[in-house]
């Protein structure tokens, strides 16, 4: 991609200067990078420079020498400029998005160049895995993490499948917590905030003999909502979620390591219902002022508050039999429930409801060798996975003869796996990696839709005196089966021309099994068994990446790029359209479409630099570029590709940050002040395949902190600015402007100006 002069004049100067920062510094990306700029904590290089150490491929390695497309976080670095959840690091991430699913606090939507899943019901995996201590989470819900115990954030770009247990097709974001320290420690992080924030993280361990050390975190987060429900006189976008993790450490003999560790998380946050973008139809309600005030009456499902658990169990062994050889064993499984009012009208009348119940339950495990020799390097593994996801929701639609439509989606999935991943030193400076995957996924599924009279539910949602209309669909009795089988190899060559200077070229290849659409409506789309039993194709993805790492001045300023392409074929494209069943020319119902896109070309840079202009000052930047387009997509038998886009991919990203240290004098008890800024911006993005007025056209965003350090490092303050310029920007919505009297078209929003105080303490 050429970076022409009057292409840069499109940016905001603060992405120009990060741009050119980039382009000037002649690098390649790749590196793990402080959210505020700040090198992170890690071995000492030359001139007292850290570098930064990664397991992207299951082995420390410096970022720099990682031929691998990563980007990771350490946890003073998201604590020094305190970083509320996995999403916020999305502003210094290339090519990435990660939001808070619509109408939800903590249902991860994530995309990596392109490739992702936006829909969390059942049946549908993510094409970006999330990992905890390696440890893949087969759903969405509950995924949005307020980061707490953890060592670092680790984010990969690209089909991860060689190295990890669960191929996933776009990428993987891996969180790493804190082993235990061989002394007591404890800590304590307090916050407090406008709209009423008051957070706590308290954590302690200790060491119960020579062998072996427990521990624990306990986490609290609350704040009132960002906006008012105009109906019910409740909040609307508040936060109150409550964390915790808990592990038990061993060290029978020097060679063997075990961890035991269980975590749970609950959040009782009020519904998040969305801003209306028009008029009532019928009422003429008119659109709010306040993007974050609702008028919305759904408050609970099944007779229950809004609430989500989430908890989970694991057991890791690693057990090194000499200098060269180790092995690991990670067991885990987890579990969580959502009830979800889901209010899509956003007014005071039942027009359009959906309350909804997600349940999720996993069993994974997964062997490993590793083998670290003179020139050979390399993991061999197999993987398994046992899980289920189930959905039951009502839609309620008004009008003249109201309805509720029950769907309820059972999937079954279980996969297995084998991997292998080899690099070897051909030469001191010139290597070749090679690894391959064979994954075979077998899903089974039900699906149950049926429409009853009048407006206040179905039995299935608790209104047993409703009275039945109509089965659309009814696939239960092991009718809906399929296995895919997918053979996915990975190539790389890294050619290290000096110390310096590191170039990698990969082809790796990716794949995400089949499955069954969880809203099937066969009497309303007229869809024959023969198709509904088939369910939608896996997708695939073959991506080519070039990349440079470089360090110049002693590794005082570091760069990386990458360029990457992808023919991603089969694309699965899941989505809710409204229907018209009874031909009267009034959409009165809705129906749940997948589709395979035949055909896609994804193409992008990735830019990111760090310059420590002095010992205390330091300026970091990102950009990012793609361009993603449908080649094939078939609609009605029609070539429709012209007509759609890519949803969560904006064309351009970019990041400016800096961090600048002020020793402070003896008197003030010593330590540094850090003053800390961001500014980023995003492209116009897409939320659907096809353009809608819930399209989010390019923003900024700034940030700002004060931090003040003691010198022991013991104490820290600090002051914290999130969104400094108020921009409001849509992050999804939902688009059935025709159904219900009213229609729906509602939009959701990041979070609006926000200012915070933060004590940490180590005791």
């Amino acid at each position: 991609m050429r970076l022409t002069k009057n292409k840069l004049k499109l940016l905001n100067p603060a992405i120009h200067s990060a741009v050119a920062l980039l382009v000037l510094s002649s690098g390649n990306v790749a590196y793990a990078q402080d959210a505020a700029g700040a090198p992170p904590a890690a071995s000492a290089g030359e001139g007292g420079v850290n570098k930064v150490v990664v397991t992207a491929r299951r082995r420390e390695e410096t970022l720099q020498d990682v031929p691998v497309s990563v980007t990771a976080f350490s946890a003073d670095q998201l604590s020094k400029v305190a970083t509320p959840d996995i999403t916020a690091l999305a502003t210094a991430l290339p090519n990435t998005t990660l939001k808070a699913s619509r109408a939800t606090n903590s249902t991860l939507t994530a995309f990596i160049r392109g490739v992702g899943q936006a829909d969390p019901l059942a049946g549908f995996e993510s094409g970006v895995g999330i990992y905890i201590d390696d440890i893949y989470l087969a759903r969405p819900q509950a995924a949005v993490a307020d980061i707490y115990d953890v060592e670092r954030i680790e984010v990969l770009r690209g089909p991860q499948g060689t190295l990890y247990g669960r191929n996933t097709i776009g990428g993987a974001v891996k969180y790493v917590t804190r082993k235990l320290a061989p002394q007591p420690d404890a800590r304590l992080r307090a916050t407090i905030g406008q709209y009423g924030q008051k957070e706590i993280v308290a954590t302690a361990s200790t060491p119960v003999s020579e062998s072996a050390r427990i521990g624990g975190t306990f986490a609290r987060f609350k704040r009132d909502g960002f906006g008012k429900n105009l109906t019910t006189g409740g909040d609307n976008y508040d936060k109150d979620v409550t964390a915790a993790r808990l592990s038990a450490e061993f060290t029978p003999s020097p060679d063997l390591f075990i961890r035991i560790a269980g975590d749970v998380t609950q959040d009782d946050s009020s519904p998040k219902n969305g801003h209306r973008l028009i008029v009532g139809r019928t009422s003429g309600a008119p659109i709010l002022s306040n993007v974050f005030d609702t008028r919305a009456n759904l408050m609970q499902a099944l007779g229950k508050d809004q609430e989500v658990k989430a908890h989970g169990v694991s057991a890791t062994v690693e057990y090194t039999i000499n200098d060269e050889w180790s092995v690991k064993s990670i067991t885990a499984k987890r579990k969580d429930k959502s009830y979800a009012p889901i209010d899509f009208d956003s007014l005071a009348v039942t027009d359009m409801h959906v309350p909804a119940l997600y349940t999720n339950e996993q069993f994974s495990q997964e062997f490993n060798l590793t083998y670290t020799g003179e020139r050979l390097q390399g993991v061999a593994g197999i993987y398994y996975i046992d899980a289920n996801a189930f959905n039951k929701f009502d839609t309620i639609l008004g009008g003249a003869v109201p309805t509720s439509t029950y769907t309820m989606g059972d999937i079954d999935t279980k996969a297995w796996a084998i991997y292998a991943d080899g690099s070897y030193n051909v030469t001191d400076a010139f290597s070749v990696s090679l690894g391959g995957r064979y994954t075979v996924d077998e899903r089974e599924a039900e699906v149950l839709r049926q429409i009853y009279l009048g407006g206040n539910g179905s039995p299935g949602m608790g209104n047993p005196g409703a009275i039945l209309f109509r089965t659309d669909t009814d696939l239960r009795g092991g009718i809906l089966k399929r296995k895919d089988k997918k053979f996915t190899p990975r190539v790389a060559v890294n050619y290290k021309m000096n110390a310096d200077h590191n170039v990698y070229a990969s082809y790796s290849e990716g794949f995400k099994g089949g499955g069954f659409e969880p809203r099937l409506n066969v009497v309303g789309t007229r869809i024959p068994l023969s198709v509904a039993q088939r369910g939608y194709e896996p997708e695939t993805i073959e991506t080519y990446e070039l990349g440079l790492k470089s360090a110049f001045n002693g590794g005082r300023i570091t760069t990386n790029a990458a360029v990457f392409y992808s023919d991603y074929q089969d694309v699965q494209i899941p989505g809710s359209v409204a229907i018209d069943t009874n031909g009267d020319g009034r959409d009165d119902s809705f129906a749940g479409v997948t589709t395979n896109a035949g055909k896609a070309k994804i193409k992008g840079a990735e830019l990111e630099a760090i310059a420590n202009l002095t010992p205390n000052f330091m300026v970091a930047g990102m950009y990012s570029y793609i361009d993603a387009e449908y080649k094939e997509y078939i609609s009605a038998g029609v070539n429709v590709a012209g007509q759609r886009v890519f949803q969560n991919t904006p064309k351009n990203s970019a990041n400016l940050r800096f961090n600048y240290d002020i020793p402070m004098p003896v008197m003030a008890h010593g330590g540094k002040l850090s003053l800390i800024g961001s500014a980023s911006y995003k492209g116009a993005t897409a939320q659907f395949e096809t353009p809608s007025m819930l399209d989010q056209e390019s923003y900024k965003l700034y940030d700002a902190s004060i931090v003040w350090t003691r010198t022991d490092g013991k104490v820290r303050v600090g002051l914290h600015g999130k969104n400094l310029s108020d921009k409001r920007y849509k992050t999804g919505g939902y688009l059935f402007p025709t159904l219900g009297t009213e229609g729906t078209l509602t939009a959701f929003y990041g979070n609006p100006r926000q200012v915070s105080a933060t004590l940490e303490y180590r005791f």
